[in-house]
């Protein structure tokens, strides 16, 4: 298996637009390195590229593949992927898909039926699209076949709606967001993404064991993070995001972990780790996790 990371950065990317926080400024003026939202790639040794996730800046990511000489020689008006698979229906992970309605082909879409109706209705997407290339969808189920050698199973994250669906009337444990955990069946290589995390619990922390390879969570430094800057009220816990630092934060519940490579992807421009040298980028590396960027491809 082929895994590429299409973009490291979370929704608004690095730096964002609006912002002036000591790393957006850094940034800009070419001490740290800019980043692509939030989205990978995989393929089989040979096979056909699937995306995960559709972020905003997902023309961009594409040309970048095809520089990198990813896809094979095409013709036409052609998608270099053969299926999207969307983990959840959160603005920054499904706008990229507008973005490929000149496809000459429907886009074949995984996700789950709660992902499906919010990008029907809330944000219609999926109806919009019926009207260009088209929506070929098929339900994400625990475990589907990608092709004949890459299974996929989804497993539960997270039961926070998008907030343009929170006046919907709800269950409060449906489940809206997952993570995958990828599986090459020639090689028994496995890779868990999970972009989105709230919490390290056993179940999970089994899963992370028996990966080869985990690209996880890595959105904020601090649960108040945003709230000590003023650019937000919410804290990284309210948002969904288990923060790095901290008693209970990823980077202490990651350091029995060993054997599997660690990937920090969905990283917010507020998080310091963007900043080279930074004491907060030092005890992320000096734990030997890695922090995402835009370009990284790897076989597992």
């Amino acid at each position: 298996m082929i895994v590429r990371i299409l973009g490291a950065a979370a929704g608004g990317g690095f730096p964002q637009w609006n912002c002036h926080c000591r790393g957006c400024e850094a940034s800009r003026s070419g001490r740290a390195t800019a980043l692509t939202q939030s989205s990978i790639a995989i393929r089989s040794n040979g096979g056909d590229w699937f995306l995960i996730n559709a972020s905003p800046d997902v023309r961009q990511q594409i040309e970048l593949m095809r520089a990198h000489n990813c896809f094979a020689p095409q013709n036409g008006r052609s998608l270099p992927f053969a299926g999207i698979i969307l983990t959840d229906a959160e603005i920054d992970h499904t706008t990229g898909l507008m973005l490929l309605r000149e496809s000459s082909h429907p886009l074949k879409i995984y996700s789950s039926d709660r992902v499906k109706f919010a990008l029907t209705t809330g944000y219609p997407l999926f109806s919009t699209l019926q009207n260009y290339c088209g929506v070929d969808w098929s339900p994400l189920d625990a475990a589907i076949s990608l092709a004949s050698d890459l299974e996929v199973e989804a497993f539960a994250l997270s039961t926070k709606p998008p907030k343009y669906m929170q006046n919907e009337d709800r269950s409060p444990d449906e489940v809206w967001g997952v993570g995958l955990t990828i599986r090459d069946i020639s090689t028994g290589k496995t890779l868990t993404y999970a972009p989105g995390l709230a919490a390290i619990d056993e179940t999970m922390q089994r899963r992370l064991n028996a990966s080869d390879c985990i690209a996880i969570d890595g959105t904020f430094w601090t649960d108040d993070e945003l709230p000590a800057l003023s650019v937000g009220a919410r804290s990284a816990l309210q948002m969904g995001h288990l923060p790095l630092s901290g008693e209970r934060g990823s980077l202490r519940q990651l350091e029995g972990l060993t054997g599997s490579r660690k990937i920090l992807v969905h990283i917010n421009n507020t998080n310091p780790i963007l900043i080279p040298n930074s004491p907060e980028r030092q005890a992320v590396e000096s734990q030997e996790v890695e922090i995402g960027c835009d370009g990284l491809m790897f076989d597992l």
